[in-house]
C-alpha cells in the first residue's frame, strides 16, 4: 500500500474539516490560515505522487476522502456567502440597511 499519498489526502480532509470548525465559528482569519496549509499539503502530495499509483482499494479510500472534502468545501463557501457581500459592501463604500 502507498501509505504515504493516502497520508497526505489524511491531512488534506483534517485541514478541511478544521477549516469548516473554524468557519463555523466566524474565525475566518484562521480559516485562510488552514487554506493556506491545505496549499501547501496539496503541492507536496503533486511531488509524492509522481511515478506513484494507488492499488484499486487505495483509490476508494481517496474516493471517500475526497469527496468528505468536497462536502467541507461546499458548507464552507455556504457559511462565507454573507461574509464577502459584507466584504464586498465595505470594499465598494456602500453601507449596509437596516430594516
Amino acid at each position: 500500500m502507498n501509505s504515504s499519498l493516502l497520508t497526505y489526502y489524511e491531512a488534506i480532509e483534517k485541514a478541511s474539516a478544521d477549516m469548516l470548525d473554524a468557519a463555523r465559528a466566524g474565525n475566518w482569519d484562521h480559516v485562510i490560515k488552514l487554506e493556506g496549509a491545505c496549499v501547501l499539503l496539496i503541492s507536496q502530495l503533486k511531488n509524492a505522487a509522481r511515478g506513484s499509483a494507488l492499488s484499486n482499494e487505495e483509490n476508494q479510500l481517496k474516493s471517500r476522502i475526497m469527496k468528505r472534502v468536497l462536502v467541507n468545501d461546499a458548507e464552507i463557501r455556504h457559511l462565507a456567502e454573507p461574509w464577502l457581500e459584507d466584504l464586498d459592501r465595505m470594499l465598494s463604500g456602500r453601507s449596509q440597511t437596516l430594516h
